[in-house]
């Protein structure tokens, strides 16, 4: 028998494998839509408890234990015309504040009013817990009130003095902020969506890949298929492509999602998740390399697997590898240089931050990035149609 068109026995194990797939709803509707629908649900949860944290935090009257406030009765007067109530501090202070029964406190040294009265400083101490992220907003509040206060009863010193109180300011700081609108309004999403959008693509396809490979395998139904006069990279390649299809329609169903989420959103946060049309287009064109690298990885993997059980072992770690770059680049920024684009996960991460922030990228930019993420794609391909030529393939078990 002739062998088949390449092309043809490609589309053919394509259109198979999305077939057989398309019977199974559930696993369907779960590879496509648990992903989009989870994650705007997720970052529009967080901006949401966020907002109402620090709304409730800043607006409302915060009690304050204060050690020592009969010290300074005009310094408890001037908080409290902040919203900032000192109150009768417990017994142990340092439980209360470890067991989080309280988030700031205040101690008023018992010399402050001799130091007061003396033109010294005078000693009032934060206590605080920094590794309490509920009490930043507290600490923050207090912190800014004493400075004004020392800042005005500074200034009111020398004036009964008869020194002008800009004397004590030699510099008068000014600071300009060159970011964009653009790139102010994308802190949000370019927090997360590069995380989630590598994810998605890395991972989209990786029980469609795991169960055409693996999977078959142990149900004894790929022996058949690599009996055909088919090429063993044609069948290679209509599993990976078809594992992209879906990869690729749960990475335009989320960006979707996101984009409808922001529409109808009223919180300041779901707004910053909105996009154009034309960037989401550029971050599924900055996707379709990682597309094809985790769906060729995951076959390589997939083929020397003999159950579905041990391909999927692989998920764990696999799942690790496009938060790497994310993590890094928060312990230690990187300016952007031309090489990064050449690292996987990493030029994911620094391709989707330019298209958030509205910034230009060079072409040669773009033939940097595409051409690592292709070539790479295009070797572990050939792994995996080397793997697939192995007769114990077809062996399950």
């Amino acid at each position: 028998m002739a062998r088949m068109s390449s092309l043809s026995t490609l589309l053919t194990v394509m259109r198979k494998e999305l077939r057989d797939l398309s019977r199974d709803r559930r696993t369907l509707a779960l590879t496509l839509l648990l992903g989009p629908l989870l994650y705007p649900i997720l970052i529009l949860g967080m901006g949401k408890l966020a907002e109402s944290r620090v709304k409730t935090q800043i607006d409302k009257p915060l009690d304050i234990a204060t050690i020592g406030r009969e010290n300074a009765p005009n310094l408890v007067r001037f908080l409290a015309a902040q919203g900032l109530n000192a109150v009768d501090a417990p017994k142990d202070l340092t439980a209360a504040i470890r067991d989080q029964q309280i988030d700031v406190a205040l101690r008023i040294s018992p010399d402050f009013g001799k130091d007061w009265a003396e033109g010294r400083p005078a000693l009032v101490e934060i206590v605080k817990d920094s590794t309490r992220r509920a009490a930043d907003i507290p600490s923050m509040r207090l912190q800014t009130a004493l400075a004004g206060y020392n800042q005005q009863v500074g200034a009111l010193r020398l004036l009964a003095r008869g020194v002008d109180a800009q004397v004590a300011r030699p510099l008068d700081l000014a600071t300009q902020d060159l970011a964009t609108a653009e790139a102010k309004r994308g802190q949000v999403l370019s927090f997360l969506l590069p995380v989630l959008l590598t994810i998605t693509s890395f991972l989209g396809g990786a029980y469609l890949v795991m169960d055409t490979t693996a999977g078959e395998r142990e149900r004894q139904s790929l022996e058949p298929l690599l009996a055909t006069p088919a090429s063993r990279s044609a069948i290679v390649s209509g599993k990976i492509v078809a594992a992209c299809v879906v990869g690729m329609a749960s990475l335009l169903l989320t960006l979707l999602a996101f984009k409808l989420s922001a529409q109808l959103s009223s919180s300041g946060a779901g707004r910053q998740l909105n996009m154009g049309f034309l960037p989401m287009a550029q971050m599924l064109l900055i996707m379709l390399p990682m597309l094809f690298i985790g769906t060729s990885l995951l076959t390589f993997l997939s083929a020397a697997a003999k159950s579905m059980k041990e391909a999927q072992s692989h998920m764990t770690w696999l799942m690790l590898l496009p938060m790497l770059p994310g993590y890094a680049l928060m312990v230690y920024p990187l300016k952007s240089e031309l090489w990064q684009f050449a690292v996987p996960f990493l030029a994911q991460n620094q391709m989707l931050l330019k298209i958030i922030r509205h910034e230009a990228i060079s072409m040669q930019m773009w033939a940097v990035y595409l051409a690592a993420g292709f070539g790479l794609a295009a070797v572990l391909w050939y792994a995996a149609v080397r793997r697939y030529h192995q007769e114990r393939l077809a062996i399950s078990g």
